[in-house]
């Protein structure tokens, strides 16, 4: 089961707002231990909102499940040395603050690896350590926009437009996951850890590699085409009677079968659509042929009928459709958690697919509290009840926000 293969892995997450903690999440879910470490006033992400529930960031929920949360000052030294002292007992560390913030803090790759040689750190950036903008801050719709993706979205005649859902963010931290479990791998097979350069622009590059090779092979920058796919036809949404539809058949068997279910077969014939590479040159003629006999009927009555003629299609459908749907329902992510502070709550879970659903998903633990679990992550390093406490009055530890175990 994904939520055990990595049961035995130690994380250290010193990473706050998205594509960090997307990424420990994805560790932690898998079954690592991964401990939140947070500044006293807790990290970005917890201010980031609306949506809130309760006065808790629906952002910050949504991506720190399954994490122990620490609350340490690292401008201290004692909260520093507390840093120091979790990691030698780890096997990865994540941070995503801006180049040399923790080669200050004496906390960078260089400093711990001669202590601890099987360390596998992954630092996260904008532009990365060493490219001539390592030093620009950046988020994801600055990504969005440095990275061409958002030249490539939208119609012809719209404004720049960007993906709503932070997608840069998101496949970033997808990269880290898969980059630090190479590194692992090899750590355990040769003893010797790595230092892993991961950045939003990097990520963002290669989520556009169908884009970035088209582009290379023809010499010219692609055209905005909305739904519509620049590389077939068609492959696009039409408006129905009471909706739209996604439809693509631009496979030669599915352009037949479509003329014929729309009552055209002589479409089919004409040299304007006669292969795909035509029919995508000829694209608005061909829309505007197809977008009259789509409004014929309602969405469902179309996708019964192209169904039946295994003609590849799908409603167009809003987030309330979606989790009302019995594919929603069989996909195994819904998931429920218990917070602290927002209670029951609900959030897409870990489920790369129906049978990788994650066994019991409402026992998954909610993301941290600040300074939730100090007590108990720094009595496992060794600190005695005292010297935690010690740290509590000098500032080095925030004190928990709820009674920790």
């Amino acid at each position: 089961m994904f939520e055990r293969s990595l049961r035995g892995l130690r994380v250290i997450d010193f990473s706050h707002v998205l594509a960090g903690p997307v990424c420990t999440m994805m560790l932690a879910d898998m079954g690592a231990d991964v401990v939140k470490i947070e500044p006293p006033e807790g990290e970005l992400g917890r201010r980031i909102g609306p949506p809130w529930i309760a006065g808790e960031s629906a952002v910050y929920l949504s991506v720190n499940r399954n994490k122990r949360g620490v609350a340490l000052n690292l401008k201290s030294p004692d909260g520093r040395d507390a840093a120091r002292r979790l990691i030698q007992g780890a096997d990865v560390v994540v941070e995503n603050f801006r180049p040399g913030v923790m080669r200050a803090f004496g906390l960078d790759y260089a400093a711990l690896a001669g202590s601890h040689r099987r360390l596998v750190y992954c630092s996260i950036s904008a532009y990365g350590q060493v490219g001539p903008l390592r030093d620009r801050p950046g988020v994801d719709g600055i990504i969005q926009a440095a990275s061409g993706l958002m030249s490539t979205l939208g119609s012809a005649d719209s404004e720049p437009m960007k993906v709503a859902i932070p997608v840069a963010d998101m496949v970033t931290g997808y990269l880290a996951t898969i980059a630090i479990l190479a590194a692992r791998n090899a750590a355990q097979h040769t003893g010797q850890g790595q230092y892993l350069d991961i950045s939003l622009y990097n990520a963002t590059l290669m989520l556009q590699q169908i884009g970035l090779a088209s582009y290379f092979a023809a010499g010219a920058l692609p055209a905005r085409t909305g739904s519509a796919a620049p590389y077939a036809a068609p492959n696009e949404a039409y408006r129905t009677r009471d909706g739209w539809i996604m439809v693509a058949a631009y496979h030669p068997q599915r352009w037949q079968a479509l003329c014929a279910v729309l009552g055209v077969p002589a479409l089919e014939l004409d040299p304007r659509y006669a292969s795909n590479a035509s029919r995508v040159a000829n694209r608005d003629a061909l829309r505007a042929t197809l977008t009259p006999l789509f409004q014929r009927r309602t969405t469902q009555a179309w996708i019964d009928l192209l169904m039946q003629h295994d003609i590849l299609c799908a409603p167009v459908a809003s987030y309330d459709d979606v989790v009302q749907s019995p594919e929603y329902a069989a996909s195994g992510i819904d998931s429920w958690m218990q917070h602290p502070v927002a209670g029951k709550v609900r959030m897409p879970g870990f489920a790369p697919g129906p049978a990788g659903a994650m066994a019991g998903q409402g026992t998954a633990m909610a993301a941290p509290t600040l300074g939730q679990h100090n007590r108990q992550v720094l009595r496992e390093c060794g600190y005695s009840a005292a010297e935690i406490d010690a740290m509590v009055e000098s500032g080095a530890l925030a004190m928990a926000s709820q009674p920790t175990t």
